[in-house]
């Protein structure tokens, strides 16, 4: 089995920003995330990164940890716009989003791509320094469906609008994964694009804990990818 969000011909523009609203013990990006590792721009050296990115055949421009710029990101994208930029806009978050920040991006923002981490709020206030995670993640998931539904892919094979979540399995279902697949299945669509990732190994802080000092085995991947095949979660997903 294979999970192939999109096929593309050039990379996602991807813009990180420093730092991020969440503070998880396994971040693989902790030097940007964690660190702080980057450099200060200005609101038009943004927008003329969007528009090199464009330049260069990117399909989208991919903002990572976004949140807490948001007011500096929309800024950007207006000198952005009136120097051309046109290509869809990525929303690319750990999925703990006010609803009220996220109504002020309807119409801005092209594919909502949020992870869903945990449905167990101790597990989400352990490793990730946050509360009430599973009932913020959910709303905000609802409220990205609302404004751009369903993934929507061209002939191309390239992501136009909708949303796409990601979920990362852990060892010992730290995640509580099947509480986030029926989830989606039921509150959000079954035609939703969902990855589940299997990329998870102990980074930064993760050896301090023993549960997630070990990378996932091949049989809690499967258990999660069967049961989100049995709840009718199958795009993005082929069979060889």
């Amino acid at each position: 089995m294979k999970n192939r969000p999109w096929l593309v011909c050039f990379g996602s523009g991807t813009i990180f920003f420093t730092n991020c609203n969440l503070s998880c013990d396994f971040c693989q990006n902790y030097d940007i995330s964690h660190l702080g590792v980057g450099e200060k721009v200005s609101t038009t050296d943004l927008a003329s990164a969007m528009i090199q990115l464009q330049q260069r055949g990117c399909p989208n421009i991919n903002f990572v940890t976004p949140t807490h710029f948001t007011p500096q990101i929309v800024y950007a994208l207006i000198l952005a716009i009136e120097k051309g930029l046109e290509i869809p806009l990525v929303y690319n978050c750990g999925g703990y989003e006010s609803v009220e920040t996220l109504k002020l991006l309807e119409n801005i923002v092209d594919i909502y791509m949020p992870d869903i981490k945990y449905s167990i709020d101790e597990n989400a206030l352990k490793y990730s320094g946050v509360q009430n995670y599973w009932e913020t993640v959910k709303q905000a998931a609802k409220e990205m469906y609302r404004q751009v539904g369903n993934l929507k892919i061209n002939k191309r094979g390239i992501a136009q609008r909708g949303l796409l979540i990601r979920h990362l399995v852990l060892p010992n279902d730290i995640a509580g994964s099947k509480a986030v697949i029926d989830f989606v299945a039921k509150e959000i669509s079954a035609n939703t694009y969902i990855n589940i990732m299997d990329q998870y190994r102990p980074a930064y802080k993760a050896s301090e804990h023993k549960e997630l000092n070990r990378r996932i085995t091949p049989s809690e991947y499967k258990e999660v990818v069967d049961y989100a095949f049995s709840r009718g979660l199958r795009r993005g997903y082929e069979q060889e």
